[in-house]
């Protein structure tokens, strides 16, 4: 059974800072593409960094140079660093891992519960 199990969400005035960690755990054989996710409420679930296996980031234009993501392979770890904080940051925060459970099946999509990031003064 594999697990994504977030951390670092909490409240933070805006122009502040937030470190976001998920974990895999459980069997699998390989983890390819990771990233992170965002809700708001009464918004759709928006992409906010995505990081491949070779280390290649992908970042929408509205956290560009703000955010950045970042995995340590061999703890099954995926990062997102959050700086310059906006009100309009605040969001539910789900990692996202695309993992292959043996060498021979196809990936498949692992999310996790997702943590609570809230920008406020």
């Amino acid at each position: 059974q594999v697990q994504l199990v977030e951390s670092g969400g909490d409240l933070v005035q805006p122009g502040g800072s937030l470190r976001l960690s998920c974990v895999a755990s459980g069997s699998f054989f390989k983890i390819n593409a990771m990233g992170w996710y965002r809700q708001a409420p009464g918004k759709q679930r928006e992409l906010v960094a995505a990081i491949t296996s070779g280390g290649s980031t992908n970042y929408p234009d509205s956290v560009k140079g703000r955010f950045t993501i970042s995995r340590d392979n061999a703890k099954n770890t995926v990062y997102l660093q959050m700086n310059s904080l906006k009100p309009e940051d605040t969001a539910v925060y789900v990692c996202n891992a695309d993992i292959m459970g043996t060498w021979y099946q196809r990936p498949y999509d692992y999310w996790g519960q997702g943590t609570q990031v809230t920008v406020s003064s």
